[in-house]
């Protein structure tokens, strides 16, 4: 999760230097810091859920499931980021021999907060989009049971929505599928004044 108020400008170099010693993230937009605020206990609920769904579908193939600590670097855009998850099948490649900043994900995931929702559906994704590893970009409301996901077809980017706890969104890249009751477990929506509970026991 981030927050885009806080802001100043570093060389990439800078940005990596100082990013190994602070005590809190931030991410990277060309020259831009933009700090990363707290998330909340629906934010973590929901990243913990689906990585974990993740890692017991993917584990045994060798795949790697990152959730939030793992930067993500984009060389074409000048850019780094801290994606909630990140998932490569691939052999995962580092941009340098400390072996923090991965530069080929297959898969990256986003759970959006009323703050960070046009960030991550807007400039994030058009940064991420330059990733030629990049297949699927997956965007979870915390809000409201709804998933889009973002599959690359060639030069598109082909999306689908899924907004039934029913439902079940098929990762293609990497041979998974993610439920959203699975998403969603444990998570509590007000509507109308009356708590509707998704728990799944």
């Amino acid at each position: 999760m981030s927050s885009i108020a806080a802001r100043t400008y570093l060389t990439p170099e800078e940005y990596i230097a100082a990013e190994r010693k602070a005590t809190l993230k931030s991410e990277y937009l060309s020259g831009e810091i933009v700090a990363m605020s707290g998330a909340s206990d629906t934010h973590n609920l929901i990243t913990m859920n689906t990585s974990t769904a993740l890692y017991n579908q993917l584990a045994d193939r060798g795949c790697r499931v990152y959730a939030s600590d793992m930067r993500v670097g984009i060389s074409a855009g000048i850019s780094y980021f801290y994606p909630d998850i990140a998932v490569t099948c691939d052999k995962p490649r580092f941009e340098d021999d400390v072996f923090d900043t991965l530069i080929n994900p297959q898969v990256i995931i986003e759970v959006l907060s009323d703050s960070t929702a046009g960030y991550d559906r807007g400039e994030k994704f058009i940064r991420y989009r330059q990733l030629e590893s990049l297949q699927e970009y997956i965007l979870i409301s915390q809000d409201q049971v709804q998933v889009d996901h973002y599959l690359r077809q060639g030069k598109q980017w082909v999306l689908s929505e899924f907004s039934a706890l029913e439902e079940v969104l098929p990762l293609v890249s990497i041979g998974a599928e993610l439920s959203l009751h699975q998403i969603y477990r444990f998570i509590e929506f007000e509507i109308d004044d009356a708590l509707q509970t998704t728990q799944r026991v």
